[in-house]
């Protein structure tokens, strides 16, 4: 294996733990091995290198995560490991989004029992609901949680969109913390704002980490970017420029996350090429194993392997150029 370490690039950071699910919060990947289980001593150096970049939170089993694809006691094995690692250094926040209510409720019980902090709830995505039904589905759900949690607007995998009225009704429900918007449309994510603008401390998080200094701009909280998998600090660097007023720093580190997009998501003809390229860049480094989960569970092959290493070569050596938000 082709080990490929990445600088440190020193970047400024806030505080971790302080619950306040504002700034960077990676979408973990899940490490397996080749037999699909968990890759464990993995999953640790995963954990510590994106807490060492400066993450204010970790959120697992989503999209990038592959939660739908890993079967249940994989996931509870997931959470249970995360929360024993992370102890309580940040806030968790776990994906139980399911076509069963039931089961998305078993998921958070067991969440609940292990420490997490939150949940992320997702449209169930076989029978896509009406926006009534999606409502019901919500104020259901926020009835029976035992923790708080999140919506998450995912329409390319989901087939609906959390509307509108669906984001306003939930400002209503108590434990109700935001709305994690993955649509990739800015239109939206800016009425999503206005409307989150009516209750306090209501979070509205981006999941395109291409629009993550833009979504700051506008007003938003943070970003939930795949990227920060392999390069938390870069991504944490973008989030503290925009804090800090230095929007010609944002800017520089946001081409530079464009250029981890452009040159790691896009190997292959694949649907889960996103997902690949990050779990091939962290294997590269030495962090983890990068075999998909079942039914894809099949790695890079040597081409594509070869063009990663390549492309994680280049970025490396632009990053020193990124390194010094002011400390």
């Amino acid at each position: 294996m082709s080990i490929i370490s990445a600088p440190d690039l020193h970047l400024k950071t806030s505080a971790p733990g302080t619950g306040s699910y504002r700034g960077i919060i990676p979408p973990l990947v899940t490490p397996l091995n080749s037999e699909g289980a968990l890759d464990r001593s993995g999953l640790e150096k995963l954990i510590e290198h994106v807490l060492n970049g400066g993450v204010h939170g970790l959120f697992i089993l989503g999209t990038t995560g592959e939660g739908p694809s890993l079967g249940y006691d994989l996931r509870r094995e997931m959470i249970a490991r995360t929360c024993g690692i992370v102890g309580g250094r940040v806030p968790v926040l776990v994906g139980i989004t399911d076509t069963a209510e039931s089961e998305s409720l078993r998921l958070a019980e067991h969440a609940a029992e292990s420490g997490v902090d939150a949940v992320v709830i997702a449209p169930p995505y076989y029978f896509a609901p009406a926006q009534t039904e999606l409502i019901g589905y919500f104020e259901h759900l926020a009835e029976a949680l035992p923790l708080p949690f999140f919506l998450y607007n995912m329409p390319a995998l989901t087939k609906v969109v959390i509307g509108e009225e669906a984001i306003r009704r939930s400002l209503s429900m108590e434990r109700c913390l935001g709305l994690k918007d993955s649509s990739g449309d800015l239109v939206y994510y800016k009425k999503a704002l206005r409307i989150a603008s009516e209750k306090p401390g209501y979070r509205i998080l981006i999941g395109p980490e291409e629009l993550l200094a833009e979504s700051l701009l506008a007003g938003g909280d943070g970003g939930v970017s795949g990227g920060a998998n392999v390069f938390p600090s870069l991504y944490v660097g973008v989030f503290e420029a925009m804090e800090c007023g230095d929007f010609t720093e944002a800017v520089r580190l946001q081409k530079l996350i464009l250029e981890v997009s452009c040159r790691l998501y896009g190997v292959g003809q694949y649907g889960s090429a996103i997902i690949r390229g990050i779990k091939c860049a962290l294997h590269c480094q030495g962090i983890c194993e990068d075999f998909m989960a079942p039914p894809y569970r099949e790695r890079f092959r040597t081409a594509e392997r070869k063009r990663i290493e390549e492309e994680l070569r280049t970025l490396i050596s632009m990053l020193p150029q990124a390194a010094a938000v002011a400390a």
